[in-house]
């Protein structure tokens, strides 16, 4: 076979052009590894400047670190018993690492326990022994944990617990070392420092997810689940009234509400929920605290609270005695300490009867509201009411009243139409609601109005003057004060009253008065724009069972997850959630025996307190028709 000289020559070249190219690609590497190791990366970035390890801790820089391991657990742990090591104000890495076991795995070597516990019990038996109380609890549990992991209830993991922790000395980690083993010994979890481990344990509670120590703890998922580091929020002050209890951790809700920015409260609620239980056990509560509480009552659901501690109770109808005039001028001084000229308070008082005629008889065309503004100025004015009166007298002239205001407009141009309107509240049906000076006194510690006898019409016009009247007195002193408005919704029904409320609930934080506003119609007080800017202006919110129409309006102002939207929707009475400030946690309102006989508004309940008081009266009166009886014998 003949062989070509070129081919061959071609041959014995390859190998030499191939060994230049992997030269070349060899220098390349290199100078792009020289050129690499020249660049910082995140690993020089995070790296300590030393490292050096010890038996039981490392020092890493200027950082010693020492890794703990929890080796044994109670009997019980409560939920939450972690949380002081989280909580410590030391610098510490925690990692936890969870081995799921297969259940039937688990309840072969149980099944084996049991049988060994069950044997060795019944031969003390038959020795005569005195029982061993360990070995029959241990036999309790097991059989408790085995009817748990079969019904799927349980699972069953190996655990393990690592605390590493820094400080910039040897005598400052010693010290931090033992804080934390006795803040887990007064929970009966026992734990070791590293030996010889040091590294390996710092390496474990890395963000790897690489346990290394490998230093488990056979337990089920209960148990686990309360070594949660994340619990909930506590509400719990050294003073104030107790609101409820945390349904999270069974801590109290001790709460002074005079310490936030606003003491202000809205408490949201369907039919039956429990809104007015809660709002008058802390009304109770106040009381005991020295606080004046002032209550609006749609309901008349306050009297026997109110006759239990002697309170003052305002019957507001058509035909009662109580009488309260909205022309009466706001208090100028007092303990307030204002300072005001006559003009402002006449002004004042203008406007606010103003808007509460708006509420009578309809809104005015721009014509009638200049008739109203120079009849009203001219009302006053009839009285010796005038900007250049003396303040100090202005408060004991006689006010004018509803039926002064229709004479005067009689007599103007484009008064007698207005006129016309306001007869049915001088001289109609409705006479007997604000056409009288004033009679009422709030010299009590507790003050209920109650417009329950009042038509519908009339209410959104009675808690206005009511109101109005309150706010007067409140500027007159400051001192702690709550103001309790039951079903707010009525004033929602009006913009002018809504827009009154508003503004007393903005101002109010000025002459220390804490403004509780209560409704169960939740749609029609949020979709207002007060509505919404009173929740805004309300430190304390009080949610408690929403029906499913409202939870997504609720849902959406209060910023509520949707554990929180179904625990709303799930509740039972007296069950909700409490925000205070920037705080919320779920709260359960909880009376004691004498305060809820005092605040039910059970029918039931309230009839058996009816029925026991009859008794007791009747039995009174036996005795003293019997007692001549016994005398004589």
């Amino acid at each position: 076979m003949a062989i070509d000289p070129r081919q061959l020559e071609r041959a014995n070249a390859k190998p030499s052009e191939t060994a230049l190219r992997t030269e070349e690609e060899r220098i390349v590497l290199e100078e792009e590894r020289i050129y690499r190791s020249g660049i910082v990366s995140v690993r020089d970035l995070i790296a300590p400047a030393a490292f050096q390890v010890t038996p039981d801790y490392l020092q890493l820089g200027g950082l010693f670190v020492r890794t703990l391991f929890v080796i044994d657990y109670p009997r019980y742990i409560n939920v939450g018993w972690f949380a002081p090591i989280i909580n410590i104000n030391k610098m510490v890495d925690v990692s936890m690492y969870f081995y799921p076991v297969k259940t039937g795995i688990i309840l072969k070597q149980l099944r084996k326990k049991v049988g060994a516990l069950e044997a060795q019990i019944l031969s003390d038996q038959e020795k005569g022994a005195p029982r061993d109380p360990i070995r029959e609890t241990a036999l309790r549990d097991i059989e408790q944990l085995r009817d748990d992991l079969s019904q799927g209830t349980e699972k069953f993991f190996q655990y393990a617990l690592y605390v590493s922790v820094y400080a910039k000395s040897k005598e400052e980690l010693d010290k931090a070392s033992d804080e934390i083993e006795q803040l887990l010994g007064t929970k009966l979890v026992y734990s070791k420092r590293v030996y010889f481990q040091a590294e390996q344990g710092f390496n474990s509670t890395l963000p790897l997810n690489n346990d290394e120590l490998m230093v488990s703890f056979n337990m089920n998922s209960s148990p686990c689940a309360s070594s949660f580091p994340f619990i909930s929020s506590e509400l719990t002050s050294n003073d104030g009234v107790l609101y409820g209890i945390n349904r999270h951790n069974n801590s109290l809700i001790l709460f002074d509400r005079f310490s936030l920015q606003n003491a202000n409260m809205v408490v949201f609620a369907t039919s039956g929920a429990g809104k007015s239980y809660a709002v008058k056990l802390e009304v109770l509560r106040a009381l005991m605290m020295g606080v004046d509480v002032i209550v609006i009552d749609p309901e008349m659901e306050y009297k026997h609270l109110s006759d239990a501690v002697g309170g003052t109770y305002i019957n507001v109808s058509l035909s009662s005695d109580a009488k309260v005039n909205p022309f009466d001028l706001p208090r100028p001084v007092g303990g307030g300490g204002e300072e005001v000229a006559a003009e402002d308070i006449i002004r004042t008082a203008v406007i606010t009867v103003k808007g509460l005629l708006k509420i009578m008889i309809g809104p005015f065309t721009t014509q009638e509201d200049a008739v109203i503004d120079r009849a009203l100025l001219e009302c006053y004015a009839k009285k010796d009411i005038t900007p250049a009166s003396n303040l100090s007298v202005l408060t004991e002239r006689d006010m004018p009243i509803l039926q002064d205001l229709q004479q005067i407009l009689d007599g103007m141009v484009g008064g007698l139409p207005l006129a016309e309107r306001l007869k049915k509240f001088t001289e109609g049906t409705f006479s007997g609601l604000l056409n009288a000076p004033t009679n009422v006194q709030m010299r009590n510690q507790l003050v209920i109005f109650s417009v329950r006898d009042l038509e519908d019409e009339l209410k959104p016009i009675a808690i206005y003057s009511i109101v109005n009247y309150i706010w007067n007195v409140v500027r007159s002193e400051r001192k702690r004060r709550e103001l309790v408005v039951d079903e707010a919704w009525w004033l929602m029904q009006h913009e002018d009253s809504a827009k009154f409320i508003f503004a007393l609930v903005k101002r109010c934080r000025k002459y220390y008065l804490g403004v509780t506003t209560i409704t169960q119609d939740v749609q029609d007080f949020l979709t207002s724009q007060y509505g919404r800017a009173i929740v805004t202006n309300s430190a304390i919110q009080l949610l408690l069972k929403q029906s499913p129409a409202a939870i997504d309006t609720i849902q959406k102002t209060f910023m509520l997850t949707q554990g929180e939207k179904y625990l709303l929707l799930e509740s039972g009475p007296g069950e909700g959630i409490f925000f205070a400030g920037a705080k919320h946690v779920a709260i359960k309102i909880v009376a004691s025996y004498s305060e809820d006989q005092l605040i039910t508004s059970d029918p039931r309940q309230l009839l058996a307190i009816e029925e026991s008081k009859r008794a007791f009266e009747d039995s009174l009166t036996e005795k003293e028709a019997a007692q001549p009886v016994m005398e004589r014998a």
